[in-house]
């Protein structure tokens, strides 16, 4: 039986004056215009595979994801050979952190269209996100080749060959991407962010000539002023490059709208929910794994140091960071309720859902040793729900100086997440939050979280390593002492720094600034003068 095709909707679509009015509309961002024109169409032709496309990108722009998903997926439903819906499709699984499910529609797409550049650029991303990285490196050497000058595919290959440590490469290439679009402001904190180059003069008056270009947008805007609060803080011109830190979180989190109160209100709630009798009236429920090391806290905690250290270990493999444990919470929460949800799990929703986890993170391991490493820091706040699922994991908390930790956020800008970041107040409050939470722990399960503090493990490195790998049951191997000899992919702004030897460079790195760091010792309360004690 031969299945419906797209294209008699589509060019309906470009008869259609209702469609081309909403298409019209979407190309300008004017969403309020388009989504009526869209319902109503939809009303009266509800299979209309065209306008069903054109509703899920408006649905994915407002950041409705499962609902754009569950559009493109009726349209697929409808003509399965809608490639453009496929496409979207994988985008959007992509933006989900679904690696796996979107590059089985890449492909689909890439079969019928094989040199769609979008698409495959799409695709090496998704490699990248599983582990493929040589496939991936592959595909992006391939596309600039076909088109040297598209500044964001440089770009995007000098990402890729900075995680496997190709740093002279990924710096060739990120200088490539300049020379076709000196502005592209992510390039210059691309660069920055290697924490192992140098900016030059020449490289100091380029970001201030774009920074001066018309029509400069936004996000080049930001990137630069990082750069540039970087390259000052080179020439240890702290003012100046507090100047330029300010000017880019300020931008970054008028874009985020930060709640800090909601992370609050969360921690409570967990606090709240998971008393000793709630605890132990679970204990033996959840699954039997003992695969996973969970390493969470604070972002630029020195969490990259510690999967470092045990990934050396031959009992221990690093997958980086996963996405899983906060997609699965949120999921069972119906997005905002996760934590009312814990009350409802059954022992045998919660062997299921650890299953489910040992099942969606077996495409990350590409060795058989025995462990391996979740390094997601913002973990912590879901550590009720990794205690539940999975009681038999390792947990590590890497624990850093507060004015040190928040500060060397304030000086980062992340890919994705990490909204908190951008205001020296957040930044606090958020770090608060999380000890609260740690101590909360620590007090009803003492013993279940293991900390690394991140300066005594920079002073006695082999007490420390001992230490925790007691902890974990491994054997001491001095490999892990020598954790900068290995040769794996690293995906975090700490990539280069975990590739040298043990240094003590990021220590008091908040004291040159001190004298603006007020907003932020007043959220953090008694904690950056009492570290590393809680109280």
């Amino acid at each position: 039986m031969n299945q419906p095709s797209a294209r008699p909707a589509i060019e309906a679509a470009l008869r259609n004056p209702n469609l081309m009015a909403a298409a019209i509309a979407l190309s300008e961002n004017r969403l309020e215009d388009a989504e009526p024109i869209l319902r109503g169409h939809l009303r009266e032709t509800p299979t209309d595979v065209a306008a069903i496309r054109m509703m899920a990108e408006l649905a994915a722009r407002v950041g409705r994801l499962k609902d754009s998903e569950a559009l493109l997926r009726r349209a697929l439903e409808l003509t399965p050979d809608f490639g453009a819906a496929r496409a979207n499709l994988a985008t959007i699984l992509y933006k989900q952190n679904r690696f796996p499910e979107a590059l089985e529609h890449l492909n689909a797409v890439l079969a019928e269209e094989g040199d769609n550049p979008v698409q495959q650029n799409l695709k090496a991303a998704a490699l990248g996100r599983i582990g493929g990285y040589e496939e991936a490196i592959a595909l992006y050497k391939e596309l600039t080749t076909r088109f040297p000058d598209h500044a964001k595919l440089w770009m995007s290959y000098g990402h890729m060959l900075k995680t496997v440590g190709h740093q002279d490469e990924s710096v060739a290439a990120y200088r490539r991407a300049l020379a076709v679009e000196p502005t592209l402001g992510e390039v210059w904190w691309s660069l920055a962010n290697l924490k192992t180059t140098s900016f030059s003069d020449e490289d100091i008056a380029a970001m201030d000539k774009a920074l001066k270009s018309s029509g400069l947008n936004v996000e080049d805007e930001y990137h630069l002023h990082f750069a540039l609060g970087k390259a000052m803080e080179e020439r240890s011109n702290h003012d100046a490059a507090f100047t330029h830190y300010e000017r880019a979180n300020t931008l970054r989190n008028a874009e985020l709208k930060y709640d800090p109160q909601s992370v609050r209100q969360k921690v409570d709630r967990v606090i709240a929910q998971c008393t000793p009798e709630f605890l132990a009236s679970r204990a033996g429920q959840g699954h039997v794994a003992r695969d996973p090391i969970f390493i969470l806290g604070m972002p630029r905690a020195g969490s990259t140091l510690i999967e470092q250290i045990l990934a050396s270990h031959s009992m221990v493999e690093g997958t980086m960071e996963l996405p899983d444990i906060p997609a699965m919470a949120l999921r069972e929460g119906h997005d905002a309720d996760w934590i009312d949800a814990l009350a409802g799990f059954s022992a045998e929703d919660l062997e299921r859902l650890g299953a489910e986890f040992m099942e969606r993170t077996r495409i990350q391991r590409k060795t058989d040793k025995s462990f391996f490493i979740d390094k997601l820091p913002n973990n912590w706040n879901y550590l009720a729900f990794i205690r539940l699922i999975l009681p038999n994991a390792k947990i590590i908390d890497a624990r850093r100086h507060p004015l040190d930790c928040c500060f060397s956020n304030y000086r980062q800008h992340f890919a994705k997440g990490q909204a908190f970041s951008y205001d020296l107040a957040h930044l606090g409050q958020y770090y608060a939050d999380y000890v609260r939470l740690m101590a909360h722990f620590d007090a009803v399960e003492p013993g279940s979280v293991y900390r690394v503090i991140h300066e005594q493990l920079l002073e006695n490195p082999e007490g420390e390593i001992r230490s925790l790998l007691e902890f974990l049951r491994l054997p001491f191997e001095e490999t892990c002492l020598n954790f900068h000899q290995n040769k794996r992919a690293v995906r975090t702004a700490s990539s280069e720094q975990v590739r040298r030897p043990i240094n003590r460079d990021g220590v008091d790195q908040w004291k040159p600034y001190a004298a603006h760091l007020e907003p932020l010792k007043h959220a953090l309360g008694a904690y950056w003068k009492t570290y590393p004690a809680i109280s």
